[in-house]
């Protein structure tokens, strides 16, 4: 598969391009770029710094992958970003490297759609099948697991963790730790239950579904201190693989609270 190469676009001679690739015009890509097979760059799109990008991953027009990251800390560190196979980086979108007192690296998963005007600031770690919808934001450090959807004009506070399986209501604000499989929405937002929808969508079955149901329910309205009650659940859900994804999320701990609904 030969490489295509608008004559407008600037492509250092130190990139790597693996085969099939194709570059729009006007667009620009550094020296320490990486673009897999069949990675399409639209027109005008800037990509830069230590950057890779998995085969099949598209950029559309004005994208800009691997800038530097908007931390006064950062000086200049040989830091970098890395995204994952069959991508879709929409117009205007960014992703931001790493810093050097963060992870180093800001990290997207595979089969991520990214739309337009999303910012993945640095040392995010995004994992697969991620949607942010137009101009969903994530600042510096956030974590998001596999199949969260964060909804239009919607975001996460720098350093929260987002469990697999949220979705992030549009124009809600994270503030806190988000549970895999939840449904959050609010100004600053607070659980709003199960994400039911998804769960269907994505083929959990009834047996699950009731079982993620119940240990919500006592996780978040049962009686004793939460660290009894996350004991109480982790006995008594042990069969179940997604109620145990919560209590090992929240017995993890992080730099923020745990989201909870509202009283």
């Amino acid at each position: 598969m030969a490489i295509e190469i608008h004559k407008t676009a600037i492509v250092d001679e130190r990139a790597r391009l693996g085969a099939g690739v194709k570059i729009g015009a006007f667009s620009i890509v550094g020296p320490d770029v990486e673009l897999g097979e069949e990675v399409v760059v639209g027109d005008h799109v800037v990509v830069e710094g230590r950057t890779r990008i998995g085969a099949g991953t598209r950029l559309s027009p004005f994208a800009v992958i691997g800038g530097p990251p908007q931390d006064l800390s950062y000086r200049d560190e040989e830091t970098s970003v890395e995204i994952g196979e069959r991508c879709l980086i929409r117009e205007q979108a960014t992703v931001h490297r790493g810093t050097a007192r963060g992870r180093g690296v800001t990290r997207v998963g595979s089969n991520c759609f990214l739309m337009g005007g999303s910012h993945v600031a640095h040392d995010c770690e995004v994992g697969n099948n991620v949607i942010l919808v137009n101009h969903a934001a994530l600042g510096g450090h956030v974590v998001v697991g596999d199949y969260a959807i964060f909804s239009g004009h919607s975001g996460a506070q720098q350093r929260s963790r987002i469990g697999p399986h949220v979705f992030i209501a549009a124009l809600s604000i994270v503030v806190t730790d988000v549970i895999p499989f939840a449904a959050a929405i609010g100004q600053r937002a607070e659980l709003a239950g199960l994400n039911i929808v998804g769960l269907k969508r994505r083929g959990f079955d009834r047996p699950t579904i009731h079982a993620l149901r119940a240990a919500y329910q006592a996780i978040f309205n049962g009686g004793g201190t939460l660290s009894e009650r996350i004991d109480i659940v982790s006995t008594d859900f042990a069969s179940v693989p997604a109620v145990m994804q919560i209590v090992e999320f929240i017995r993890a701990g992080g730099d923020r609270p745990l989201c909870k609904p509202r009283d």
